[in-house]
């Protein structure tokens, strides 16, 4: 009889050659060179050794894993986007003059010579790190037309100073009656307005709360929660960036005025009557989940105070109008009212909630087409309708109350004349155009857009890059 370890040995060296031998029967790998694969390294895989670190990453000061300088160059690459090389790295003769020569000289845009002398005038909008277009951010359109400049500027038209005599009117009364909704073709110039809005009122020392992409409230690219005791979707995120820009904004006129009852505020108690509304704000920025309710309680103070007055500007305002994007646990799409940060604007949009002195100012947008004007906001403002109408066309009740009594600003389809000349002499004077400007280049391309303002733009003026 053979020892216990010597049959053991034996057995597993049968069992292996039976292995090996069905194996290759049916045209199989044998199990043991299918172990020794199993140990061999993969090709292009760098395995770190127990005393350092891979050729992938190296040790920080603080202990923490960073990236080499190729990964650290990839990251700069894909944030510098859209940002304008240094002016040391423009040595090519092209750009000798630049160099030279400051930037695009304007007058800047200030409320004391926004009068009917300036109307067809280029003024600059101010730049510094509170300004409202720089923290709420700008429509993608004029983002990359603003990017190609020199400086952000516009055009004054004479609807602009149609709008300012009725924002200063505002000033004086409540939002109830103020109430606008800036309306015109495709492309003629409705967000411009808005903008040239919200820097009037900005400079006028009003509170302004600005949304410049309005889609994105209903487009189901933020967080949402049910929230039982409002039966409403809270979207905490967006409630928390709008309290954060709020505050940026507006810090020291919200550090003048106080809160003139206790607000209730879960999880941390009550915030005492007499109360500082940036302490508030600050309440709902240290926190996203009380955020929607932080929120809608500064509103609700900055709608009985009377020392400032307050701009709501809503850009792609048909939006919050639509249907949203975001389901249910049914999985049927939920209604804008539905929702706690458009509920919040339509309750100011239609007058159920006021501002004792301000204004609420919307602009259509068609940019997006799967957000189109609904019905109810077509007929309200006397606008074509966008889809079927009619006695028997379906309409929601709720989004009718919320529509009624806005009032329409028309924006011109064209550029006049000598709005056209002021923004080819711009884009001239900031060297957009490689071509010599003359009187054919304008007049050609004025009359291939039609007068519109972004085609005069995108398809005329700068049609003449070549990249």
């Amino acid at each position: 009889m053979l020892p216990l370890s010597s049959c053991c040995r034996h057995a597993t060296r049968s069992l292996l050659a039976f292995s090996d031998s069905n194996a290759a029967c049916v045209g199989l790998p044998a199990l043991n060179t299918q172990v020794r694969n199993y140990a061999k390294a993969r090709p292009g895989v760098v395995k770190p050794s127990s005393h350092g670190f891979s050729k992938a990453q190296k040790k920080g000061k603080g202990g923490e894993l960073e990236d080499t300088d190729q990964a650290a160059a990839t990251k700069r690459k894909r944030y510098t986007a859209f940002l304008p090389m240094p002016v040391a790295q423009l040595t090519h003769p092209l750009f000798e003059t630049d160099q030279r020569n400051s930037q695009l000289q304007l007058q800047s845009f200030h409320p004391e010579i926004l009068t009917e002398a300036v109307i067809s005038q280029a003024l600059a909008f101010p730049q510094n790190d509170k300004d409202p277009s720089r923290i709420f951010g700008l429509p993608r359109n004029l983002l990359v037309e603003y990017r190609i400049l020199s400086k952000p500027c516009s055009v004054i038209r004479g609807v602009t100073i149609d709008v300012i005599n009725r924002l200063d009117l505002a000033s004086q009364e409540g939002s109830t009656n103020h109430r606008l909704v800036i309306a015109g073709s495709p492309g003629c110039g409705k967000s411009v307005l808005l903008l040239q809005a919200l820097q009037y009122c900005y400079m006028r020392d009003w509170i302004v709360l600005y949304f410049p992409r309005a889609i994105s409230l209903v487009n189901s690219t933020t967080s949402y929660a049910y929230d039982p005791r409002t039966q409403t979707y809270a979207q905490p995120v967006f409630a928390y960036q709008t309290l954060q820009r709020l505050l940026t904004v507006n810090g020291p006129r919200l550090e003048q005025l106080r809160t003139q009852a206790g607000v209730e505020v879960e999880r941390r108690g009550t915030v005492p009557a007499g109360a500082s509304l940036a302490d508030l704000v600050k309440v709902g920025t240290k926190e996203q989940v009380l955020a929607p309710t932080v929120l809608t309680a500064v509103l609700s103070e900055l709608g009985k105070q009377t020392a400032f007055p307050v701009l709501l500007a809503i850009d792609d305002f048909q939006a919050i109008y639509c249907k949203t994007k975001y389901r249910d646990p049914h999985y049927s799409r939920i209604q804008p009212y539905h929702l706690s940060m458009p509920r919040l604007l339509l309750e100011y949009a239609s007058g159920l909630k006021q501002f004792a002195r301000g204004a609420v100012v919307g602009a259509l947008s068609g940019t997006d087409t799967t957000f189109k004007l609904p019905l109810e906001l077509a007929e309200v403002l006397s606008l074509p309708p966008t889809s079927p109408s009619g006695p028997y066309a379906k309409r929601v009740p709720e989004l009718q109350s919320y529509a009624k009594g806005l009032s329409r600003v028309s924006v011109p389809d064209a550029l006049a004349v000598s709005e056209a000349t002021e923004l080819f002499d711009v884009w001239t004077r900031d060297r957009a155009i490689p071509a010599a400007p003359n009187d054919e280049l304008f007049l050609a391309k004025y009359s291939e857009s039609g007068g519109n303002a972004r085609d005069f733009i995108w398809k005329g003026l700068l049609s003449t890059l070549t990249l």
